[in-house]
């Protein structure tokens, strides 16, 4: 069965590097326009979280340490 996660972040501290875009490999992330935080930046959003598979890719890359990726039991 394959591993499946759910991803949070902290929005006020994210930059929108789009670092973790390019690292997803199941390609569920992307810049969000519409969204933005209190310092201007736009954030980060995920398309389908149950496509998430808690690789945490996203998380290592992230140069801030925005996105929290917690494992979900099947």
């Amino acid at each position: 069965m394959k591993q499946q996660g759910k991803l949070t972040f902290d929005d006020e501290a994210c930059k929108g590097c789009e670092l973790c875009t390019s690292f997803c490999p199941v390609d569920i992330l992307y810049l969000d326009k519409e969204r933005m935080n209190a310092n201007g930046y736009h954030l980060i959003s995920v398309t389908d979280m149950d496509k998430c598979i808690a690789c945490a890719q996203c998380a290592i890359v992230c140069p801030d340490s925005v996105i929290k990726v917690e494992v979900l039991k099947p």
